[in-house]
């Protein structure tokens, strides 16, 4: 038999050999050599030998299941029979994949890009993400997706036409399996060792699994085979046979039998144990008393003995202290202990799930067990035994160290088991699931209990989690919670959960754990040191662990056969509360200064008891308890909306930030529904059941505002300071409102809450899609996934809203679409009380209010300050119309009462807002009136009779009208009220003056007094009666604790009793308030007088919005309405005039308005003062700063002023503010950005732009660009010519050339560098380096880096503007020879330094140092002054050419420089020309001569040994222009400009006909020669060019030029289409040249249509002697020869003839070509953004070949490049910043592929631009949280490429940073 170390022939061999004879007759021989060659291959012995063992020992594995065949075929036939129709692909996090809404029927549904693409999902909702734990493909499981969804693949159900598998094809892996996965377990145990004392053993567990690794790896390749193979492998691991055969340890092999024994170690290490040690100590643990919640709880036993058996256990262990109490309450029945401490394994795959869990979840493991769930089998035994592990996965979970990548793992596999609803169904039945997982969850939760401080400190004995611990800061729970939810929203499961008695009771029991966790408590002494942030855990873990279960539970208790489900809950929920109260001793008031936020029983309480009513059609009072309870339910509900109320009367402030953090947690909208909304609800109920007088009188004593609530006009609050009377009674009136408004849980539709949350949301700001998708509470069973009737809010939002385009400013700040309410909304549905209630912050009301006045204002509805709107509410549910007994109560209204007259009194501490409030309750009142009084006239009489109370009855409507006349009050010694008996009206008191005088005029005496009346004692007596009312004898003994420092004000005794004549009712003050409000005597005035019909029809919309005023008529209004005798007596106060009020003292109140108002005045005086001066200073700025840079328009008038007087520029220093001409002293200059760019070479010569790839096929190669061109033509040249002269035939800068551009402000040199020290000193960290002599302009805060240093002198000559001088041609050519050869006389002569020199030379230092070397070094000779040359005048044809660019390519549009006072080039052509001409050009070179002169010698040039010059026909004609105007003596005169230009222009014309003529054909080109020879001797010859034409085609033909093939033929017959090419051909010549002249002695450039182009600018350029009429010109004319042309030509070509003869290859490519480039473009992007997405975020780096992390693409090129891949990391420059340096000269463009977004790099620094992909909706969808489909928005990226050429990022984006070469 073949040894382990065989060769593969050899075990090939073997493995057929024994393949025969397993299928033969003596199969039990050959079974058992099969069975020890495995044993001695796979021993685990030969692990520790490291990879070759493990790789001999899958070699054998692979031949021995192929018996011999070759592996690959051996796969394809077992391929053959998967019958699997589910796609079922695993993928790890960070894996893109699918999700369909539309498609999906668990929430949980995922699909692979490829089956999601495959299928047909158009329009549907899905959405693309990023899995965060990794997930399986659903596609062709019918329980988690509708068929409809599948995907082509995935569609055919194959069961039928599968074959049945052979036998022999699987035989071998039935008998090699057992043992190899047998050996990886092994493996596994022996690896494992338990770790020392706790110290982490993870190094020694990360060896094994790398060992293991090609193992595991096989077996996941085993899996890929289909379903054939998963079977086999099913049924390897879960038969129960071959576990006990291998691996019981019962063998000789004395291997095996260790690792048995390690196996039981590891077990019992864990805490675990085989069953049977177990039973003993169970039966021991469990206490007498322990068992009768449980048991009693099954039983269904009545609540009373329930409440004794709890009290007993109290009792006993009562002294024990904490620890006991946690034990009593949490091991309820002798089940639990089983579920947490048992584990038996009997099959391969519980073993190997055991140690995936020990090894904390590789992610290997994790894979090979997921892609075994396609097999039916296999998925039950693997859930199953998923469940029994579940305790221990739970124990291991709370050891781990890296407790996030194993949660991920966790649910990356439970998501996969729970989702289905048959298997959890199952599952629940058969291992009983639910209580595993309750328990589980609830001994978790016990590891971090503390006792609970709330209400009583000593005595509590509640325990609570404490959020400090780690389990709840990392949110360590929530894999099994998320598990947990998951199973709820099944609704067979929810079912089963909503029976179970003893469930319910464990459940409620883990939530009270969260009943008042995280408590605050005031600081009233010192700021607290140390401020937690453990909050957000609370928030966090109530939200996951207590409401998303709650929410579950809710979903499925819809209809009314439910019923049953809801009173269990409420029962249990109440219970638990109950026993909460007695745990914490609460008898009545809650501890002062305590808040906490999380009351979990509280709100499953009300939101079970919201749903009973709503869907359930529950009989409420059925289902409430008793009066007490419900006291006691609302007291820590009310206290949270008090506490509110303090923490932003900043009570708290001690207490630091966190505590607005949690108040506006509280109300935040992934919380308030399950926090905020169901505590409003619960007191909503309570309001509605108990005695409306107490809840009042609660409400103000929780607020603390009690004491205000007195007529008298000073008073002493006990608890609260003065200072926050005012914001707290604002509090306690807008709560009330809130309670008796909202009618979220009271009667509205899902849809009417939809809409009222979207238009408060809208109302607030102008919101985007997704992020009103955000704010609307959805209906937070998150695993619903479904925003309630989603296909309502697309419907409601169109409803009530309007889109708003995304918007495009030219500033670059760019907008997204958004939504805003429409006009109808504003007017009917705008409603502050649910502003009120959703603003986390409180700017959001305000900023509410002001959009709504603004409406109004527009709409011409209301011009002033509006009140909030008054609106209509739903119509009350009938169970919950007791609430409106609270607006129908005497303490209510005595509250009303008091504050309408403490307002109209001025008292201290009122505000609008107070009002406000008073006038929303009395309407309130007014709309909800219990029933219309039955006799009035009798309650009319009645009035008498009560003497000392203060209103009849409860009813509002009757008691508006009623008199007070005087009130008993107890005020403080001092208050003027005390003088009892007030003296004639001269009392100094305004108060006491005022009552005197009305005392006169309202006779009516009456003896009644109404008592002074306490609210606190009121609610006392109350609580009394309901207390008795229960009476049971345990209560009354505990009641005697009312504390007494809450009765009466009355208690301290300095105060004294005084009788305070009113004589007011509710209608009479608010007439008067009327009066107050409008500042007029009798401005009220009822409106039923003039028109009855006001009564009938109530709604008037002229009430509808307005300020106080309206507010207060319509009132009145409803009042009149309602009730006749109210309409007779507010005709009755009308009439009688009320006397004009003795002119009151103002009240300081009013003063410090008043002040306010004059300070305001004056200070808008100054402002417009300062605006003034500012505009004037600017203006004469503007006059002087710009003189230089803007052309001329006066340039009449200049000439006018004698020519002597030449004015000096004026320039502006913007630092010291000093203005002056520039001197060399002290020079000034031009703030300016110098920066590299690449934005030339980018053109292209196709009109066409690129487009960016999106497939292998399509890629972008860069030789047509124009910087490629440029270079190839210059390597060229320098191969054949002498190098000097080739850097003098062409520019460069096509690539990296140096842009100047400046903001046009002028400063001082020397003040400049002080302005950088202080830069330089200054710390704060700016967004730009001050080393690199970067700077904000000092004045308008643009980017900058240099200082352009201003030439002195006078304006530029301009005044020399003669239109031509009388010189000849021949004259002036000679003055320019002249003048070249004079270089030395230069006016501010070298050789003195002078600083202006100094600047001028760092200057050109700085442009320099702008690029890079390998930009400005082209010669062969480094360091040769050429290249300084060269690379001086390319930075003038760049600029000039950018120029160009900007203006769209051609000077159609004429006028100033595009941006007249923005160019700097006069400026920068002075720097230039000074270091020009420090560089001497040798005379027997100069160019002048070649293009003037006829040469007399021809053969010198032959017996120079070195290399030829650059034949004048190859030389770039711009660049000579450059050359000639910057070495001529500056200020240039404008006649020896145009001299230059005529003299070039005739090369250019030379060089377009030879062009021409190498271009058409051979025949062409003889009959142009022959038919210009014949006119060559007309007088016009010069100026013909078919004679010139001719002429050149005869010279040429002497070389070897015309031999070679043809090239294009440009077939050029008629006369029109020669005449169109030589135009255009000149043209880009002409705009330079117009540009550069425009810019030199100023003067606009004219505008013209784009044919006339050529004439307009030879006129201008002085080419065109006399304007000729269009028809008969040609281009021809403008030629102005020095010397006969025929000579010159022959001169010219004589020297490609000879060029010819030695290189006739070359001849025509060096030939300039006519220059058709277009504008540069960034490159087109697709319409949809999916496309790039696809193609690129799995596209492997050409570089590393890897798929990058981040990848990006360059939006100029369309390189793919890694950003911040410390893989493509080149001497410490990332890729992109490479990419950035050589694509762009230090500019980079990228499209972030993962994020959408676009990203650019300037140099140093770098900046997010933002998106140029927007959804439907028009918003970003950055880092593609949303996933959502993106459309390419092209204004967005018009406005990128428009920055892009324009070189603008640096001053339109703001947020720039440093990149450190890391991206």
């Amino acid at each position: 038999m073949a040894g382990a170390g065989a060769s593969s022939r050899d075990k090939r061999a073997t493995a057929a050999r024994l393949k025969t004879a397993l299928g033969g007759e003596g199969g039990a021989g050959a079974a058992a050599e099969l069975r020890a060659l495995l044993e001695r291959v796979l021993a685990p012995a030969a692990a520790p030998g490291g990879g070759e063992a493990a790789g001999e020992a899958l070699e054998w594995c692979r031949c021995l299941l192929s018996g011999g065949e070759p592996w690959d075929s051996f796969v394809q036939a077992v391929r053959a029979y998967d019958p699997a129709t589910l796609c079922g692909l695993v993928w790890t996090a960070n894996f893109v994949a699918y999700r369909c809404r539309t498609c999906g029927i668990s929430p949980c549904m995922s699909l692979c890009a490829e089956c999601f693409h495959q299928g047909e999902h158009a329009g549907h909702d899905y959405n693309m993400f990023r899995s965060q734990a990794g997930g399986a493909c659903d596609c062709g499981d019918s329980n988690v997706m509708r068929e409809a969804g599948f995907c082509k693949r995935h569609r055919i159900k194959s069961d039928s036409n599968v074959p049945c598998v052979p036998k022999d094809l699987l035989m071998m892996s039935e008998l090699v399996l057992p043992q190899f996965i047998f050996s990886l377990i092994q493996h596994l145990r022996e690896g494992y060792n338990e770790p020392a004392l706790d110290l982490p053993s993870e190094k020694d567990l990360h060896k094994i699994l790398q060992v293991l690794e090609p193992h595991v790896s096989f077996l996941e390749d085993l899996t890929k085979m289909g379903g054939a193979m998963r079977s086999v492998l099913t049924q390897v691991l879960t038969s129960q046979q071959f576990y006990k055969n291998l691996s019981s340890g019962v063998g000789e092999n004395a291997c095996a039998k260790k690792s048995h024994e390690k196996y039981l170690i590891a077990l019992k290490g864990s805490g675990l144990a085989f069953p049977e040690d177990k039973i003993a100590c169970g039966i021991q643990e469990q206490g007498a008393g322990t068992s009768t919640l449980s048991v009693q709880g099954l039983a269904g036993g009545t609540a009373t003995s329930g409440q004794g058996d709890s009290s007993d256990e109290e009792d006993q262990d009562g002294s024990q202290g904490v620890g006991k109490r946690k034990r009593v309450k949490l091991s309820s029945t002798t089940k639990d202990q089983s579920i947490m401490d048992v584990l038996k394994h009997k099959c391969f795959l519980e073993e190997l799930l055991f140690w995936t869990i020990k090894y904390e979840f590789p992610q290997k493991m994790v894979t090979f067990l997921l892609n075994m769930l396609p097999d039916q089998d296999y998925k039950i035994a693997f859930t199953k035994t998923f469940v029994q592990h579940y305790a221990f996965i739970m124990k291991t979970l709370k050891k781990s160290h890296e407790s996030d990548t194993m949660s991920n793992r966790i649910v990356h596999i439970s998501v996969q088991l729970f989702s289905n609803e048959e298997l959890a169904r199952q599952v629940t039945e058969e291992c009983q699931l639910l209580d595993i997982m309750v328990t589980v969850l609830l001994y978790m939760m016990e590891s971090c209990l503390i006792k609970s401080e709330l209400q009583d400190e000593e005595n509590s004995l509640h325990v609570v989690v404490n959020c400090g611990e780690a389990l709840l800061k990392n949110n360590t729970y929530w894999p099994l919670v998320s598990d947990f939810i998951n199973i709820l929203s099944h609704q067979s499961v929810a079912k089963k959960f909503l029976e179970d008695h003893g469930l319910l009771v464990t459940w409620m029991n883990f939530v009270s754990f969260f009943q008042g966790m995280n408590l605050n408590k005031r600081e009233l002494n010192e700021h607290v040191e140390f401020e937690s942030q453990t909050y957000y855990a609370a928030f966090a873990a109530e939200l996951e662990a207590c409401a998303q279960p709650m929410w579950g539970l809710l979903s499925h208790c819809k209809v009314r056969e439910t019923q049953e489900y809801t009173r269990n809950v409420v029962r249990y929920c109440l219970e638990a509360l109950q026993d909460w109260f007695d745990a914490i001793n609460f008898v009545d008031e809650p501890a002062p200064n305590q808040v906490t936020f999380h009351l979990p029983l509280h709100r499953y309480f009300a939101m079970f008891l919201s749903k009973a009513v709503k869907c359930q059609e529950l009989d409420l009072d059925t289902i409430l308890p008793d009066q007490e309870m419900l006291m006691k339910l609302m007291i820590h509900p009310l206290q949270i909306q008090a506490s509110l109320s303090e923490i932003h009367s900043n009570m708290w402030v001690r207490n630091g930030l966190q505590i607005k953090g949690q108040a506006m947690t509280y109300v935040q909208s992934h919380f308030c529904n399950s926090m905020i909304d169901p505590d409003i609800y619960l007191l909503q109920v309570c309001a509605s059941r108990l005695d409306p007088d107490y809840f009042i009188s609660s409400v103000f004593e929780r607020f603390k505002v009690v004491d205000l609530l007195t007529m008298a006009s000073q008073h002493q609050n006990t608890v609260l300071d003065s200072e926050h009377e005012r914001s707290m009674l604002e509090g306690a009136l807008t709560f009330l409102v809130l309670l008796l408004s909202l009618r979220l849980h009271l009667g509205m539709t899902d849809d009417e809450i939809l809409r009222a949350e979207m238009v408060a949301q809208l109302c607030m700001n102008d919101r985007t899609h997704s992020s009103l998708l955000d704010l609307i509470p959805e209906n937070p069973n998150p695993k619903s996934g479904i925003i309630p009737g989603s296909l309502s809010f697309e419907s409601v939002l169109s409803a009530v809203a309007d889109f708003k385009a995304p918007v495009f400013e030219p500033g670059g700040s760019m907008q997204q679409g958004m939504y805003t309410p429409k006009a109808e909304v504003w007017d009917k549905e705008f409603d502050p009380v649910m502003v009120i209630l959703r603003t986390v912050y409180r700017r959001d009301v305000q900023s509410a209010m002001d959009r709504y006045t603004a409406f109004l204002k527009q709409s011409g509805k209301f011009p002033g300050n509006p009140w909030p709107p008054y609106k209509k509410r739903t119509p009350l549910h009938p169970s919950y119309r007791g609430l409106i007994k609270l607006l129908h109560c005497k303490t209510l209204h005595i509250v009303l009462f008091t504050l309408l007259y403490k307002i109209l009194m001025d008292h201290q501490n009122l505000s609008e807002h107070v009002l406000c409030m008073v006038l929303y309750l009395i309407e309130l009142g007014l709309e909800n009136s219990p029933e219309q009084e039955s006799d009035e006239e009798e309650s009319a009489g009645g009035q008498e009779r009560c003497h000392d109370s203060w209103f009849p009855g409860s009813n509002l409507v009757s008691n508006m009208r009623h008199f007070i006349n005087y009130v008993r009050v107890r005020v403080p010694e001092t208050a003027p009220e005390v003088k009892r008996e007030p003296p004639a009206s001269t009392s100094s008191d305004g108060l006491a003056s005022s009552q005197s005088s009305r005392r006169k005029s309202l006779q009516r005496e009456n003896s009644g007094t109404a008592q002074v009346f306490s609210l606190v004692a009121e609610r006392r007596k109350k609580f009394q009666e309901i207390i008795n009312r229960n009476t049971s004898e345990a209560n009354q003994v505990v009641r005697p604790k009312t504390s007494m420092k809450w009765s009466a004000p009355g208690a301290t005794p300095q105060l004294t009793t005084a009788i305070l004549e009113v004589k007011e009712s509710i209608l009479s003050l608010l007439i008067k308030l009327h009066h107050k409000l409008s500042g007029k005597q009798n401005s009220y005035y009822p409106p039923w007088l003039d028109d009855v019909n006001v009564l009938i029809h109530p709604e008037i919309p002229r009430y509808s919005h307005g300020d106080g005023m309206t507010a207060v008529e319509r009132i009145l209004l409803k009042a009149a309405v309602q009730s006749r005798l109210n309409k007779r007596i507010i005709e009755e106060i009308c009439k009688k005039v009320t006397p004009p009020v003795p002119p009151k003292k103002i009240s300081s109140a009013e003063k410090k308005t008043l002040d306010k108002e004059e300070r305001r005045q004056k200070a808008r005086e100054r402002q417009q003062k300062l605006l003034a001066e500012f505009a004037s200073r600017q203006k004469s700025f503007m006059e002087t700063a710009m003189d230089v840079e803007s052309p001329d328009a006066d340039v009449a008038m200049e000439v006018a002023t004698s020519e002597q007087h030449v004015s000096e520029a004026i320039y502006d220093c913007v630092i010291c503010g000093q203005s002056g001409p520039s001197t060399e002293d002290r020079p000034t200059g031009l703030v300016v950005l110098l920066q590299a760019s690449s934005v030339l070479g980018q053109c292209r010569n196709s009109t066409e732009p690129k487009r960016l790839p999106t497939t292998e096929e399509e890629q972008i190669y860069p030789w047509d660009t124009c910087a490629a061109l440029h270079d190839v033509r210059l390597t060229t040249l320098q191969r054949y010519f002498k190098d000097s002269s080739c850097l003098q035939a062409v520019s460069i800068g096509w690539e990296g050339g140096v842009y100047v551009q400046t903001c046009g402000h002028t400063l001082h040199i020397d003040c400049h560098k002080s302005y950088m020290e202080s830069l330089r000193n200054d710390q704060v960290l700016q967004g730009f380096s001050v080393d690199k002599g970067e700077f904000t302009c000092p004045l308008c805060r643009q980017f900058a880096n240099s200082v352009l240093p201003c030439y002195p002198g006078n304006n530029m000559e301009r005044s020399v503007w003669q239109s031509h001088s009388n010189k000849c041609m021949q004259d002036l050519v000679q003055e320019v020879e002249d003048l070249q050869e004079q270089l030395g006389t230069f006016p501010v002569s070298i050789s003195s330094e002078t600083n202006l020199s100094k600047e001028m030379e760092s200057v050109m230092k700085d442009i320099k140092s702008t690029t890079q070397k390998k930009y400005t070094d082209y010669s062969k000779t480094p360091g040769s002054p050429d290249n300084d040359f060269l690379f001086m005048y390319s930075v003038a044809r760049t600029n000039l050419e950018l120029e160009l660019v900007h203006r769209g390519g051609n000077l159609c549009s004429g006028g100033a420089s595009t941006a007249g006072k923005r160019s700097c080039l006069n400026q920068l052509f002075h720097v230039l020309a000074m270091h020009m001409r420090l560089y001497s050009i040798d005379s027997a070179y100069n160019p002048w001569r070649k293009l003037t002169q006829p040469l007399q010698d021809k053969n010198s040039e032959l017996v120079s040994e070195e290399l030829p010059e650059v034949p004048v026909l190859y030389r770039d004609v711009s660049s000579l222009l450059l050359i000639q105007i910057l070495t001529m003596p500056q200020p240039l005169h404008r006649e020896h400009f145009t001299c230059i230009i005529k003299v070039l222009f005739t090369l250019l014309y030379t060089q377009a006909l030879a062009a021409l003529s190498v271009k058409c054909s051979a025949e062409d080109r003889m009959a142009w020669k022959e038919s210009g020879a014949l006119k060559k001797n007309t007088s016009s010859g010069e100026k013909s060019w078919e004679v010139l034409l001719s002429h050149v085609i005869s010279e040429l033909s002497k070389g070897k030029i015309y031999d070679e093939g043809e090239t294009e033929e440009l077939s050029v017959v008629n006369l029109d289409s020669v005449e169109c090419y030589l135009q255009q051909f000149c043209l880009p010549f002409l705009r330079i040249t117009s540009l550069l002249q425009h810019h030199l002695f100023g003067g606009d450039l004219p505008s013209c249509q784009e044919d006339e182009e050529f004439t307009i600018l030879a006129s201008c350029l002085g080419l065109l002697p006399s304007f000729q009429s269009a028809h008969q010109f040609t281009s021809a004319s403008c030629l102005d020869w020095p010397v006969p042309a025929f000579d010159m030509i022959s001169q010219w070509c004589s020297e490609l003839a000879s060029f010819a003869d030695r290189h006739p290859d070359q001849v025509k490519a060096l030939l300039i070509q006519e220059p058709k480039w277009d504008l540069p473009r960034l490159l087109q992007l697709p319409e949809n953004y999916n496309t790039i997405f696809q193609y690129y975020h799995r596209k492997t780096c050409s570089v590393c070949t890897k798929v990058p992390k981040d990848p990006a693409v360059c939006l100029v090129c369309g390189t793919f490049v890694c950003l911040k891949g410390l893989c493509c990391k080149q001497q410490s420059y990332c890729e992109c910043v490479l990419h950035s340096q050589n694509c762009g000269a230090g500019t980079g463009i990228f499209l972030l592929i993962n994020a959408s977004v676009i990203i650019i790099i300037r140099g140093h620094r770098f900046c997010l631009w933002g998106s140029v992909y927007l959804d439907a909706h028009g918003e970003e969808d950055r880092d593609l949280r949303r996933g959502k489909p993106l459309y390419i928005c092209k204004e967005r990226y018009k406005v990128l490429e428009q920055q892009w050429v324009s070189h603008t990022f640096d001053h339109i984006n703001k947020r720039w940073g440093p990149h450190y070469n890391g991206l």
